[in-house]
């Protein structure tokens, strides 16, 4: 046996995020001889790894549980066998962060698109209108993950007129409290050095819609045209998938960077906290309140519906809050038993609160 720790051993992949504690990690698995590595891509049942003996396709059939949280996915850090025809994967390592979001199916599944993520990049095109809404609801997903959200506005060459620029980047900050929100041109080269300052030393993932300019911006900070780039509709900003694999490159800067497919829907899986991150400010008025348990809907003594009336707090953040909520804890009843109790529980009490107005109001009017 070499005299090499597993970290030495394996510096070649230091580029892709190893350090001595995913070394740590891994050594019960190198006893057993096997290789560490990173997932850069999955695709039908198999992946790409990346590991010291070079890029090696593996089999993904040893871990294939019946959770879809649980199966390999890009930004995996893997145990995999040295030799092989085919090769397999035997495990993944314990993820340090994981981006998921629910599945369209009505089962309501989470489905994760990238792991062991240090920043999040959530693109928007300024070709279209801003979408707050849909920026919240990136973000509530990007910290639940664990990861820093970032949000990156793309074709700034679009909005020449500094003040308008500044405006849009200013609408973007009051929506994203906590979160630094850049604005670049990947065609001009504007704003990039920053962007890559920030995510460099690290693992950034590539969020955003179809159209959002993402594969332009990932191949700027690739440094070359890796993605496809595909021309956007003029009428509403948006473009067909480009990318439609997640795929895990190395930056020249330093880091690694995940694209992910557009995504056109983004729905929330068990995102409670990131939701109360994003609306930071709600939920600190919150305190406030008269009542523990307040809705922010007419209960007396509303430190946040005071603050809409003062002018403080603006009634669309609100109503994004409770929308995301909602769709949250009923993503959350499908599979919790007892939270689905408290909320017909919930549901039966502010019922029986409106009768007895109602009844209070007709016994007035009589």
């Amino acid at each position: 046996m070499s005299s090499t720790t597993p970290f030495t051993a394996h510096s070649t992949l230091t580029p892709y995020g190893w350090d001595e504690d995913w070394a740590d990690a891994f050594a019960p698995y190198a006893a057993e001889g096997l290789l560490p590595g990173r997932v850069v891509r999955v695709d039908r049942g198999q992946c790409d790894v990346v590991t010291s003996d070079g890029t090696l396709r593996a089999d993904t059939a040893f871990v294939t549980p019946q959770d879809p949280l649980r199966v390999v996915c890009t930004g995996d850090w893997v145990a995999v066998e040295p030799d092989g025809t085919p090769r397999y994967v035997r495990t993944y390592l314990p993820r340090r962060t994981a981006f998921v979001r629910s599945t369209s199916s009505k089962r309501s599944e989470g489905q994760i698109l990238a792991a062991n993520v240090d920043h999040a990049i959530v693109a928007v095109s300024l070709a279209a209108e801003l979408d707050l809404a849909r920026i919240e609801r990136f973000l509530a997903l990007a910290w639940e993950s664990g990861a820093q959200p970032l949000v990156v506005l793309t074709k700034a060459d679009l909005v020449p007129d500094p003040v308008t620029l500044a405006h849009l980047v200013q609408d973007v900050e009051t929506a994203a409290p906590g979160v630094t929100v850049l604005s670049v041109s990947a065609e001009h080269g504007e704003g990039l050095d920053v962007l890559a300052a920030v995510v460099s030393g690290g693992t950034a993932v590539l969020l955003g819609q179809s159209g959002a300019g993402k594969s332009t911006l990932a191949n700027a900070l690739l440094g070359e045209d890796v993605m496809d780039v595909q021309a956007i509709r003029d009428v509403d900003g948006k473009g067909r998938h480009t990318t439609t694999t997640r795929n895990l490159l190395a930056m020249p800067g330093g880091g690694v960077l995940i694209d992910t497919p557009g995504l056109r829907g983004v729905g929330l899986w068990d995102a409670g906290t990131g939701v109360g991150q994003v609306f930071a400010e709600i939920e600190e008025l919150g305190r406030d309140c008269r009542f523990h348990d307040c809705a922010h809907e007419s209960e007396p003594g509303c430190a946040v519906l005071a603050a809409i009336d003062s002018g403080e707090l603006p009634e669309r953040r609100l109503e994004s809050y409770r929308k995301l909520m909602r769709e949250n804890q009923r993503i959350v009843a499908k599979t919790d038993a007892r939270l689905r109790a408290e909320i017909r529980k919930e549901w039966k009490r502010r019922g029986a609160i409106g009768k007895a107005a109602m009844e209070a109001k007709r016994g007035r009017v009589r």
